[in-house]
Parts: structure tokens; sequence; C-alpha cells
């Protein structure tokens, strides 16, 4: 069927049987087949009685049925392969790294802050399920504007955000239960990590780096995910002052003297210490002296999904190698994590 026919519909908010108009011969076989097979993506439970949210943007929203979701971000997409809910996926962002078969199998309707609402909607989806923010602004209201229910989940970056991140989206999805063990088991890890790292003395300081292009060092600041995962691991964010993701000038780098530099691992690359280190103002830094380089997975380390205790134990265990930081029990939703390589 043509793709772009849904997606009209969608734009002129059309029943959604308008776009699966078939010749009688072809319904009719799809009708048998269905009830001989079953129905496709999980439906079991998906069509349940009607759930109403109030999402991430203060928007109230009824989701009659999420056996079609489109899952744009990747904390959304590993928490709906946790709770089993995959085979109702049917497509998904480019973030959305893990399990590594996301993308491997799935659609790809491009990158979370440059969403295409025809992209989004030629796959047909009963529901498109985001974190908050997803983007551009333009895309969003446009696709808030269709017969499918768009729904922004919460994105804190504590404890208790994930908890509810995992909560909502196992709620919308009609598995309230699933999501109440998974959000339960997170936060016990969480606070597993956190009796560890709560007794560590001599706190160090970490400059997160974002990237170090052309010499110009791009570093993360107060209110950042960066930030949050510094101090979940027990330690002190070099660089305060100034909010978000920012170009730093050397002095102010020197003036941090951080005692660990964390990077995300690009691809198949992770910056090499004595590549990192050759800058002159991280040259002067205690981390040098290590050198202390720790490399991460982006998603794993920042993605504040079902994974994040496994994360921060990773990051505290790599900051603080000599310390009893504890393993923690294996999880089905984070197994095959990044974990982290220090240098």
């Amino acid at each position: 069927m043509n793709a772009v026919f849904p997606f009209f519909c969608r734009l002129l908010r059309l029943p959604r049987a308008a776009s699966r108009i078939v010749p009688a011969s072809l319904g009719a076989a799809l009708v048998v087949a269905g009830l001989s097979a079953g129905l496709p993506g999980g439906v079991s439970g998906a069509r349940a009685e009607p759930v109403s949210v109030t999402d991430a943007r203060g928007h109230a929203v009824e989701i009659a049925d999420s056996s079609r979701v489109v899952s744009v971000g990747g904390s959304i997409t590993e928490i709906l392969y946790g709770l089993g809910l995959e085979d109702r996926i049917v497509a998904v962002d480019t973030t959305s790294l893990y399990p590594a078969e996301a993308l491997a199998e799935k659609p790809n309707v491009g990158y979370l802050r440059a969403l295409s609402p025809e992209g989004v909607l030629s796959t047909d989806p009963s529901l498109i399920l985001a974190e908050a923010d997803a983007g551009p602004p333009e895309a969003v209201e446009l696709l808030e504007t269709a017969s499918v229910p768009f729904v922004s989940a919460p994105g804190g970056t504590d404890p208790e955000g994930v908890a509810e991140k995992i909560r909502f989206v196992a709620k919308v999805m009609s598995v309230p239960e699933a999501g109440e063990d998974m959000a339960k088991a997170v936060a016990q890890d969480l606070k597993t990590v956190r009796e560890a790292v709560d007794g560590l003395q001599d706190r160090r300081r970490v400059l997160f780096v974002l990237s170090l292009s052309n010499g110009r060092i791009m570093a993360a600041g107060d209110g950042t995910s960066a930030a949050a995962m510094i101090e979940m691991a027990g330690a002190d964010n070099a660089l305060t002052g100034f909010t978000g993701y920012k170009p730093v000038n050397d002095e102010a780098v020197i003036e941090a003297a951080p005692d660990v530099i964390v990077m995300m691992a690009r691809g198949d690359h992770a910056a090499a210490a004595d590549e990192v280190f050759a800058h002159p103002a991280l040259a002067t830094t205690p981390a040098a002296d290590g050198p202390h380089l720790v490399t991460m997975d982006g998603l794993y380390l920042l993605g504040f999904g079902p994974r994040v205790a496994q994360a921060v134990r990773d990051l505290s265990h790599a900051i603080y190698p000599d310390a009893p930081i504890p393993e923690l029990p294996e999880r089905p939703w984070a197994a095959a994590s990044g974990g982290a390589a220090g240098q």
C-alpha cells in the first residue's frame, strides 16, 4: 500500500480505517490470516481499556491502541524492549542504539530532534511515544494534529525521574505491573550504588568533555545529564557556574583542576589518552598525571534509561578503581551493556 496515503489520512484526522482500504478479496484473506495466526506486534493486551495520561508537555492524551508504536528516543526504546514489547514497535529513531537489533531490524524515522512527520506517519502507527526533547517543534506540532496519539514521556536525570519515566511508558503501553517491577529493580540498584559511593573519601573532580575539536573544549556545566551522572557516581563536576554544554577556555580548565576526564566513545573510535592530554590545558591537570581518562558509550552514559544503575556503577568504578563498588544483579534489560574504559 502506498505509504503516502496513511500520512494524509492522519493530517486530515480521518479514521485509521480510512488508510487501510484494501480490495475485498485481500481484506478477507487478511482477516483469515489474522484469526489463524494471531494479530501482529504483541497485540494481546495492546487494545485493552483506553489509557489516559497527562504527558510531559501537560497535554491530556487518550491511547486506545498501543499495538503499533513509533519509539522516538533511545531510553524509550530501551524501556520497551526491557518490558518485552519489541514486537509492538514499528519504527525507531537513530538514537535507539540499544539493543542493537532495534536499529538493525526496525525502520528508521530519523534523528530524535529532526523528525519528518511524513516519515513517522508512513509507518502506519497507532501511537507515537517520544522523549520530551523530540523535535523540531514544528514537526511535533504537525504530528499532534494527526489522528495518531503523540505522547511525550517525562525525562528526569535523577533516580526518581528514571522511575517515573519507566512507570509512565508502562502505563501508556497497558503493562503497569511490568513497569512497576522494572522501576523498583532500577531503584534498588541505584540505591546499592549510592550507598557504596556515599562512603567514599576525597571526592574526585570530574570534567566531562563533550567534544575536543580544533583545540577547543566543549564541556558540561550545571544542569546537564553529564553533571547528574557524575554526582550519582560519587564525584563532583569540575566546572560549575554555567548551565548546559559550552566551550570553555584553557584558563577555566586549568583552574578547574579535574582529577578525571570523561568522554563519550564515538562508534568504534574512543579517544586515546595521549591524544586528549596533548591538549595544553588538559596536560596541566591532575588527570594527566595518571593519566586518568574514562570513555563510555554515549547512550549508556547519558541515556537515563533502565540501564542507568549499571552505567552509574561502571562510571563510579572507573573514577574510583580501588573503591569497593559492588557488582549489580543481572538484569535482562542491561545485558551486554557498554561498560567504561579507563586509561
